[in-house]
């Protein structure tokens, strides 16, 4: 009879298993409790280590990196592993990394035989996943249990990442030698290049270095490292990496010298991208890093004469305008480009992009261009550019001369101060502060009254980053209206310096006003393409060039900021000179010192084919006076037809002509009661007030004055009015006399324009007779503390009072 083993029967197995319900409930539990600490075991994030500010250019090339903040050059890992070091970091540390799930069974099984045999530990088995979890768990001891917990954690991780994020994960954080982490910074301080662009030699030289960092160091071990590198090369090899000549010139390379130092191209935008992300990241930002060394090149040369001068500092930043991105950016001039050395610290790390300085006559544009949107002023209408006064405050312009009156577009051009004062004045300071604070000027954090009417001349502050997102806000508002007849929400946004993977929506068109009308900023800037350019001589041999630009400088009070900005369709280049703690230098002014370097920026941009196009549908056609500027009166002799902003039809009719009655030879002015109509001649002449005619038709020799009436007509005439303007001091002015040198008391000095210089003037303070001038109508005064009252009689009975005060008290 066979043998039979007798098989449990099932009713008697759920009879046992009736029998143990805790048990089985104590089974499902620590499955269950098993299957959670496998999913939650795994840190999240893996690695927590700060890690480098690294910034790159657009094409992902590194412009500078700031080391991690536990002093370790490790950079952000990237999500790709370039395929050298791959195949190279496999070959030698994973062979079948692509076909195991974490832990290689085979490796396991020859591992332990290996040990058994030696007696001691030889062989750890671990997988590149078991490396990636010992890295992440930092240096725990090297167990059997500690072995068991990076098997179970690498399979984990294996049902989590895809095998080329692990690879990732290994290669930004394997040890390469001393305190460099990671195989960016390795390729980068090794060998001065990136990742992508190793050779063979070096991609091994890299694979083999975190299985024994020490072997990097530059005076020892220089034989064991070049072995292993070239064992690891035949075995690549051996498996169809590369052919045997390509075998034969990788062995011949050398191996890497003392390492490199990190490129540094942009120090001070590493810094200002590391305040942001204090725990270190890698930031692709908007820079062409061509052009950023091309800047940085050029700021050093001008840098290296400037600074004999006792000029340390500059900085340039380059925009695309239709995007709004920064192209270069250069925060300061590098202390090693300076021939002085004097070993005194003069603010090179200052950041002078985003500092508050003084913006001298930057911002002049964009008041011409608001008067010309309120209907104050037609592009080349006249304005006064005479001695003027606002109490104590006497704005002059930059060559202490004066015009009379000047095209508005000419006095842009020419940055004349007192027009530019005049015409803030009329405007309205606290309307001026607005439309800036609107425009995103931040730095303007005080109210208009602080700033008063030395707004307009560099009274106020803002920064580089500010103020050329504005000029280059002009620019795209032109470049916007003229594709689609629109204005773009965006059109005066902040300047972007980091490349966003998704590249944001652009607003159609705004449903709010713009900040400035297409036709108010299309004059504008044509008004700034007529800036004189210094003779080609010296440095300015380049400026010959044709390239049209709009370009405009400032300099602050006391020559202490420098500026020059200039816009074409495509670009915007801004530069300030000076020094950083704010010492003023003579001659250090925008068109000497900031505008060749910009000119010379521009020398490297591409040039555009096109200039802005006229936007005719925000400009009307206006019949407007050929030597006024304003719109045609009915006594102007020449009108031309112009198109202007909308808001030009509100400018008033041309007051400057008027119709005059001559005698029949037209040398003398006559009237009804004096001369036969039959007898006269009808002209319109061109008549400026006396103060401004005085200066105007000193600049201006084809200016006519207005002819003297006949003998027998001067009775009775009351057209004589206004013949004479008082100059110095103006209505309400409160004078200041101070002190000479030599300790005696200074004297004002008292000026009248009179239509007739050849006229006598009597001159009377508070009704005492002072004396009489002739031809040149000045006197120097040294009157008392307190008001008085001028009166002036000249030799027809013309009479003109003006009160002013004395706040001096010298007696």
């Amino acid at each position: 009879m066979p043998f039979r083993v007798p098989l449990p029967s099932p009713v008697s197995g759920i009879r046992r298993c009736r029998n143990h319900p805790r048990k089985i409930a104590a089974l499902v539990v620590l499955l269950l409790a098993g299957l959670v600490w496998f999913y939650q075991a795994l840190p999240d994030p893996l690695f927590d280590d700060p890690t480098a500010t690294v910034i790159e250019d657009r094409d992902g090339r590194l412009l500078a990196a700031r080391i991690a903040a536990d002093q370790q050059w490790r950079f952000p890992a990237r999500d790709r592993v370039p395929d050298k070091f791959s195949r190279a970091l496999i070959c030698f540390e994973d062979k079948r990394f692509h076909r195991h799930p974490g832990v290689d069974p085979l490796a396991l099984v020859r591992a332990i035989v290996q040990n058994l045999r030696a007696g001691r530990v030889e062989s750890g088995a671990s997988t590149l996943t078991m490396q990636v979890i010992r890295l992440s768990r930092k240096g725990q001891p090297r167990t059997l249990w500690e072995k068991a917990v990076e098997a179970t954690l690498a399979l984990r991780l294996e049902c989590s990442a895809h095998k080329d994020r692990i690879l990732a994960l290994y290669a930004g954080h394997a040890p390469f030698g001393g305190n460099v982490v990671g195989l960016d910074a390795a390729a980068w301080r090794y060998f001065g290049r990136r990742a992508d662009n190793l050779s063979w030699a070096e991609a091994a030289t890299l694979a083999v270095l975190p299985n024994n960092p020490a072997l990097i160091h530059p005076g020892r071990n220089r034989d064991r490292l070049r072995a292993k590198r070239d064992r690891l090369l035949h075995r690549l090899h051996e498996t169809g990496a590369f052919d045997a000549l390509t075998l034969e010139l990788a062995k011949a390379e050398g191996l890497p010298p003392a390492p490199f130092p990190l490129p540094m191209q942009a120090s001070h935008l590493l810094h200002r991208v590391h305040a942001e992300y204090p725990r270190g990241k890698r930031v692709r930002t908007t820079l062409d890093g061509k052009l950023q060394g091309q800047a940085i090149e050029i700021l050093a040369r001008f840098h290296r004469r400037l600074v004999t001068n006792g000029v340390h500092n500059g900085a340039a930043l380059v925009l695309d305008n239709r995007t709004g991105r920064v192209l270069a950016y250069v925060g300061n001039t590098n202390r090693q480009d300076t021939l002085v050395g004097d070993g005194e610290d003069h603010g090179h790390a200052v950041d002078i992009v985003p500092a508050a300085r003084s913006t001298g006559s930057l911002l002049k544009p964009f008041l011409f261009a608001t008067a010309l949107d309120e209907g104050l002023i037609l592009p080349q209408s006249l304005l006064p550019d005479i001695p003027t006064n606002y109490g104590s405050y006497q704005p002059q312009n930059f060559d202490h001369a004066y015009r009379g009156a000047v095209p508005a577009d000419l006095a842009l051009a020419r940055s004349l101060n007192i027009p530019a004062v005049r015409l803030q004045e009329r405007l309205g300071t606290v309307r001026l502060h607005h439309q800036l604070k609107r425009m995103g000027l931040t730095h303007l954090t005080r109210a208009p009254s602080h700033y008063g009417l030395a707004l307009i001349l560099g009274g106020a502050e803002s920064s580089m980053w500010e103020l050329a997102g504005r000029y280059a806000g002009l620019a795209r508002t032109l470049n916007s209206y003229g594709a689609s007849g629109t204005y773009r929400a965006d059109d005066f946004a902040p300047p972007e310096i980091e490349v966003v993977q998704a590249e944001p929506e652009l607003e159609g068109s705004s449903a709010r006003a713009p900040y400035l009308s297409a036709g108010a900023i299309w004059h504008t800037l044509e008004a700034l393409t007529k800036v004189d350019r210094p003779d080609s001589q010296g440095l300015w041999q380049y400026f010959t060039s044709a390239r049209r630009i709009a370009w405009k400088t400032g300099t602050s009070f006391g020559f202490r900021d420098a500026w020059a900005i200039g816009v074409t369709p495509d670009h915007t280049v801004a530069v300030w000179v000076g020094n950083a703690d704010g010492e003023g230098r003579p001659g250090l002014t925008g068109v000497t010192t900031a505008a060749p370097i910009m000119f010379e920026l521009f020398a490297k941009l591409p040039r555009g084919q096109h200039w802005f196009s006229r936007p005719d549908g925000d400009l009307n056609p206006v019949a407007v006076c050929v030597q006024s500027g304003d719109r045609a009166g009915m006594h102007c002799p020449e009108t031309r037809e112009r198109q202007v902003p909308r808001a030009g039809l509100r400018v008033r009719a041309c007051r400057y002509h008027q119709l005059v009655h001559l005698d029949a030879e037209g040398r003398y002015r006559v009237h009804g009661d004096c001369a036969s109509p039959s007898d006269m001649q009808h002209r319109a002449w061109f008549v400026l007030p006396p103060g401004q005619e005085w200066f105007f038709k000193r600049h201006n020799p084809s200016y006519r004055v207005l002819p003297p009436f006949h003998e027998r007509c001067k009775s009775g005439v009351t057209e004589r009015k206004n013949a004479m303007e008082l100059i110095y001091p103006r209505e309400t002015t409160k004078i200041y006399i101070p002190r000479e040198l030599d300790g005696q008391l200074g004297k004002a000095v008292f000026e009248v324009a009179h239509r007739h210089p050849d006229t006598r003037i009597f001159w009377h303070l508070d009704d005492r007779f002072l004396g009489m001038t002739h031809h040149f109508h000045q006197m120097a005064l040294q009157p008392k503390k307190g008001k008085h009252r001028l009166v002036l009689v000249d030799e027809a009975g013309e009479r003109l009072e003006r009160s002013f005060e004395v706040t001096s008290d010298h007696h």
